[in-house]
């Protein structure tokens, strides 16, 4: 694959950019910039990206994308995730290579965690 068509930025949409950002820097060590009210690029996330202001999200089941992150331990990622005010929306399930959980930030959107192990 050519490095011009590789993934390189990922943004997705918030109902409330404040507590997303609260959330992903509490559980997961997100930076952000702002740019305005409307929009916050995050870094230290893996691969750089945005959060922007919208009036609804999308979640896996109606065909959005989803966001997986990897973690090297689950169990604490999951409590990370819970005590920053995710809501566990698939408890801690096995699949071929691995396990992982979903959830939902407080901006209404709802992402993964995976691992190798549990």
């Amino acid at each position: 694959m050519q490095e011009s068509t590789k993934l390189n930025y990922v943004e997705f949409a918030s109902l409330d950019i404040r507590r997303s950002k609260a959330f992903f820097e509490s559980a997961f060590g997100w930076c952000f910039t702002d740019y305005g009210s409307e929009y916050s690029a995050f870094s230290n996330a893996g691969m750089d990206g945005g959060i922007f202001s919208a009036q609804r999200v999308m979640k896996a089941e109606s065909g959005a994308p989803l966001l997986v992150l990897y973690s090297n331990n689950i169990s604490e990622s999951q409590e990370c995730v819970e005590k920053a005010g995710g809501a566990i929306t698939k408890p801690l399930f096995d699949f071929p290579g691995g396990c992982r959980f979903h959830f939902v930030e407080p901006g209404g959107n709802e992402l993964a965690v995976w691992s190798e192990t549990a």
